[in-house]
């Protein structure tokens, strides 16, 4: 008993033809002798040949196959994100080569192997950082790329995203119109245009409503539920006056709530607490999370079905797409 797959060699063997004449009758493609033909496929029906499908696609000048690059599973939104594609993309019969930016270099040289052996038909990428203008170049080269964008625009190809500074204004709207006057900000790292985005449209709400934000109740930090827990603790320890809570996204909120409740303040009645994302975490904290609900299921969604458009013919956007935020309000601000 054979105990190693049939290959196309083997076929091409006992038919007495090359491995190009056995893909040519595989994929129909070519002018052939009928009885070569025939005897091919004779020799296919005999052995128990099965060409694997990216065999075949790969003949036919695709795998149907998507990319996606990203930069790592362990931000809290991306997993919405890729969820979001993979529905898209396997409702039309594709599959999604996932690739992340775990190990740094190492983790782009591996991906690097990917376009190189055109393992995939297009791409999809949230950008990890210092990677944009290579991006750029497979997508100059003619790799069709749709970046998820959370950082602000990017002109040079097409990209999803989403309205972080009108989110974050909706956030200081209802704030303000709780009565909130003094919003400790516990932002993400400043170099990231999403959060340049909402430190803007949280300004501009209270601008608006005649008030100024206090620079000691801004902090830098990262998007952790361990650095919400160390900002909000710091802010504590100092004794800073603030009513309001807004974290630039879910996780860090949620490590601010916990150091609330531990220091005695009474969430809302004390400080009201507003997030951002809106994951199905948002909705399991204690007391759950008002949020900026991000729409990043859709716009995995959306950067895959035009992707999936455009192997069908239909052009690329040639303009951002740009996926509204919205206000989901729970008992982290209004009991």
């Amino acid at each position: 008993m054979r105990s190693v797959p049939i290959t196309i060699a083997d076929v091409a063997l006992r038919a007495g033809v090359s491995k190009t004449t056995v893909s040519r009758v595989i994929n129909g493609k070519g002018e052939l002798d009928e009885a070569t033909a025939a005897r091919v496929r004779a020799v296919i029906d005999e052995l128990g040949y099965v060409p694997s499908a990216r065999a075949v696609n790969l003949a036919r000048g695709s795998t149907r196959v998507v990319g996606m690059l990203v930069p790592s599973l362990t931000w809290p939104w991306v997993g919405q994100v890729l969820q979001g594609a993979v529905d898209a993309v396997e409702s039309q019969g594709y599959g999604l080569l996932l690739s992340t930016c775990n190990r740094g270099v190492e983790s782009m040289r591996q991906f690097a192997t990917h376009v190189s052996a055109k393992s995939f038909d297009g791409l999809l990428v949230i950008e990890p950082e210092g990677t944009l203008d290579y991006i750029a170049e497979l997508h100059d080269q003619g790799l069709p790329v749709v970046l998820i964008d959370d950082r602000g625009h990017e002109p040079r190809f097409p990209s999803v995203g989403t309205t972080n500074r009108a989110g974050a204004r909706a956030a200081a709207e209802h704030l303000v119109g709780l009565g909130r006057r003094r919003p400790l900000v516990i932002a993400g790292p400043y170099r990231f245009g999403c959060v340049q985005e909402r430190l803007g449209g949280f300004t501009d709400g209270y601008a608006a409503a005649g008030a100024r934000l206090d620079p000691a109740l801004l902090f830098e930090g990262a998007f952790t539920y361990e650095c919400g827990q160390a900002l909000a603790g710091r802010a504590v320890a100092e004794g800073l006056d603030f009513d309001a809570v807004f974290a630039h996204n879910d996780v860090m909120a949620a490590g601010a709530l916990r150091v609330l409740r531990e220091s005695g303040r009474r969430v809302p009645a004390d400080v009201a607490v507003v997030g951002f994302d809106d994951l199905p975490l948002a909705a399991q904290t204690e007391p759950p999370l008002t949020a900026v609900r991000q729409p990043v299921r859709e716009m995995g969604a959306v950067a895959a079905r035009a992707l999936l458009n455009h192997f069908n013919g239909i052009p690329l956007p040639t303009a951002p797409v740009v996926i509204p935020t919205t206000l989901t309000v729970r008992q982290s601000t209004v009991a």
